[in-house]
């Protein structure tokens, strides 16, 4: 199992708790990264969004593309996994970007591809927000000109939504063919794109059982597309690791009780737009990706064996996400990571 954590650039993952310490600044940021480096996480996921979807659409929030090029400066080993939304970029232009932030990171970079789901958002940021099956059709292209230009000497493209001609990129990318491409999706055009195109499926969190079930369904449709298999597979969840179990359920009652809407504004077109597979309640939304499902909540011993069970169904990425985030993946680092080694050599050895 790897670990990786979502960065803190909203302010905070919890949506009715208004100060989680955790300030939307790049010194957090780097202050969090550097730390995770040293207490053995694998992977940081920086998501891209111009408004708040946390704290509400009038709070700070950091950049990804500029913050990951000064994360690849300040650390030497991380992953630095960054959104991109094909509806706010040039593909061409996010090739060359992403070339220079894979060889400043030294072969560090990797990217989500994201479709997009926030309409408000896209209206303000002037981003060209279609129907859910033309996102995924720009997508595709999209997908198509950054791995021609990553491959390819001189590359040309005639789509429907992009058009280039005679282009080249130097330097290329130090990741060969191309940097990982991971990407998540509940909807039929969404597992087209990613059993296609992409090395790696991200999922929301899910019950063992509904995971098991994603895994199985993508390795069938890489399967049948003739692709390579995919590469990884990762889940998001919140953790909330404490001494006793009731103690981690008070913290649960804490950060998911609804009192005050205002970090809830994207709620209506992340359930409308996205088509997902399971309903998404107020409550549940209360942390995002649905982060909660999983239950990593407890005792360093029931969730270090709840991670086994996600291992044994073919999770090997945890993106954790956590409140206040420094504090709490220490936490985990010292109490959960070495657990789960530890239970895993005694279950195989019986």
């Amino acid at each position: 199992m790897k670990y990786g954590f979502w960065l803190p650039i909203f302010g905070g993952w919890l949506r009715n708790v208004d100060d989680e310490h955790m300030p939307p600044t790049f010194e957090y940021a780097k202050t969090v990264i550097q730390a995770a480096e040293e207490w053995g996480y694998d992977t940081t996921l920086i998501a891209e969004l111009y408004l708040n979807d946390i704290k509400g659409i009038e709070a700070d929030s950091l950049e990804a593309w500029s913050t990951a090029a000064g994360l690849a400066a300040v650390t030497n080993k991380i992953e630095i996994m960054t959104a991109v939304r094909p509806v706010f970029h040039h593909p061409a232009v996010t090739a060359k970007m992403a070339a220079n932030i894979d060889r400043m990171s030294n072969g560090r970079f990797t990217l989500n591809i994201v479709s997009g789901w926030w309409e408000e958002e896209a209206k303000q940021y002037g981003g060209d927000f279609t129907e859910h099956d033309e996102r995924y059709a720009r997508t595709t292209e999209f997908i198509d000109i950054l791995k021609g230009l990553w491959t390819e000497d001189t590359f040309s493209y005639h789509g429907r939504y992009y058009q280039i001609e005679d282009t080249k990129l130097e330097p290329k990318p130090l990741q060969r063919p191309n940097p990982m491409l991971y990407a998540g999706g509940e909807s039929e055009k969404g597992k087209q794109v990613i059993s296609t195109l992409c090395d790696a499926y991200v999922m929301h969190g899910g019950t063992v059982e509904e995971v098991a079930d994603k895994i199985k369904d993508m390795k069938s449709r890489r399967r049948k597309a003739n692709k390579d298999p995919i590469r990884s597979f990762g889940m998001a969840a919140y953790v909330i690791c404490r001494e006793t179990e009731a103690a981690a359920l008070t913290e649960l009652e804490r950060i998911t009780m609804v009192k005050d809407t205002s970090g809830y504004s994207g709620f209506g077109d992340f359930t409308s737009k996205s088509q997902l597979e399971q309903a998404v309640q107020l409550k549940d939304y209360s942390v995002s990706n649905r982060g909660l499902r999983p239950h990593l909540i407890g005792t360093p011993e029931q969730i270090a064996e709840r991670i086994l069970e996600y291992e044994r169904a073919g999770v090997d990425l945890l993106l954790l996400q956590c409140s206040p985030q420094l504090e709490e993946m220490k936490r985990f680092s010292e109490q959960v990571m070495p657990l789960v080694e530890q239970l895993r050599k005694e279950q195989t050895t019986v």
